[in-house]
């Protein structure tokens, strides 16, 4: 199979759909890769390297879109990439589309076959090809988060682990899951103090066994919510529902209730964000104020630490990746059920239920899909 690795444009985005070890093994199974000039170079990974491990270079994105069957991404499609898709390609990629209906659009009429990282399953439920970059995410939110508390960032002027005889910082998790279990993780091991908010107990009860009673832990009524959002000093955002918009959990008037100063990480924006008053924001400019609290919410934290996040996703994903190259599409979805689940649009259908109902369309079953001539 041809493989097009184009270099992504998304602002600030590093990352790489294949290292060259990835694409070391795909040319030993015997398969063509094709990658655009200079797509490694934000993890330190060079044309020169890309050519060592069996790849040719292409000169530009059209290049790579116009010889690939499969085109292996890190970030969605931006809008000058629409058009280079074409229909029976396929793309795979993170693509995130519960909040966005021109991207779902775009790919509908394309005729690509899209499958997406974030909605691939295992046989325990779980999303294998969203969790290192969770992982990433989650310790990220502590990172960032504690930077915008300094008072020179607009923040309280707070320090997280505070110091003896001035009490820590308040960090309120919202969410139990990878993100938030890597965020409670890393604010603990800075000395805050921490509650997580979910409403699965055996979650909280995982992690109160794993933290050792470091961490509080409530479930997450409205009222919990509330009581603890208004005396968190960083709010961070980390619920998620597989493919589906995430819902909001923190509305605007308590937003406005939290002390000026307070700040949030909304790690959820990526399926719309869980916070009312988040909105996308980039790396290049990463926070704005609004009620009184600094908010980040960048889309695509991990691309901040691209060698870190590029290597860890190309571990979870390369098995995936040479199952569509050695097998095509129809026979190694057909072949797994859990990566079945990755896909959302096929030949002008979409086939993730979530994303139909979000975003109104008529849904069709992947098997169904996969099945028309």
């Amino acid at each position: 199979m041809r493989i097009g690795v184009p270099r992504e444009i998304k602002s600030h985005e590093y990352r790489v759909g294949l290292t060259p070890g990835s694409v070391r093994e795909l040319v030993h199974h015997g398969h063509k890769v094709l990658v655009e000039t200079q797509a490694g170079a934000g993890i330190g990974c060079t044309d020169a390297a890309y050519r060592a491990a069996g790849a040719e270079i292409a000169a530009d994105a059209a290049e790579v879109f116009a010889a690939a069957e499969l085109v292996v991404k890190v970030k969605e499609p931006q809008t000058v990439e629409f058009a280079l898709l074409r229909p029976g390609q396929i793309l795979f990629t993170y693509l995130h589309l519960a909040p966005d209906p021109a991207q779902t659009r775009a790919l509908v009429e394309s005729g690509v076959s899209a499958v997406a990282y974030e909605t691939v399953t295992d046989a325990n439920g779980r999303l294998p090809l969203l969790a290192p970059m969770s992982e990433v995410a989650g310790r990220m939110s502590i990172q960032v988060g504690a930077h915008c508390l300094e008072k020179e960032q607009g923040g309280s002027g707070v320090l997280l682990g505070g110091v003896p005889g001035v009490a820590p910082a308040k960090v309120v998790v919202l969410g139990g899951g990878v993100v938030g279990s890597n965020a409670t993780r890393m604010a603990v091991g800075l000395g805050a103090r921490v509650v997580v908010l979910d409403r699965s107990l055996s979650r909280l009860a995982q992690i109160d066994e794993l933290l050792l009673n470091t961490v509080e832990t409530a479930y997450a009524t409205m009222d919990n919510i509330e009581h603890h959002v208004l005396e968190a000093d960083l709010l961070i955002g980390a619920v998620l529902v597989p493919g589906a918009s995430a819902p909001r959990l923190v509305g605007r008037e308590l937003v406005g209730a939290m002390r000026p100063g307070s700040v949030v990480v909304d790690v959820a924006i990526d399926q719309g964000g869980c916070i009312a008053t988040s909105r996308p924001t980039t790396h290049a400019a990463p926070t704005y104020l609004e009620q009184g609290v600094v908010h980040y919410c960048v889309t695509n934290m991990p691309g901040a630490v691209a060698r870190t996040s590029a290597f860890a996703l190309n571990n979870a994903t390369l098995p995936f990746v040479l199952a569509l190259a050695d097998k095509g599409l129809v026979r190694a979805l057909s072949d797994d059920p859990h990566f079945r689940a990755g896909l959302n649009v096929h030949h002008g259908a979409v086939t993730h239920a979530a994303v139909a109902r979000d975003l109104g369309y008529a849904p069709v079953a992947p098997e169904t899909a996969l099945s028309s001539p």
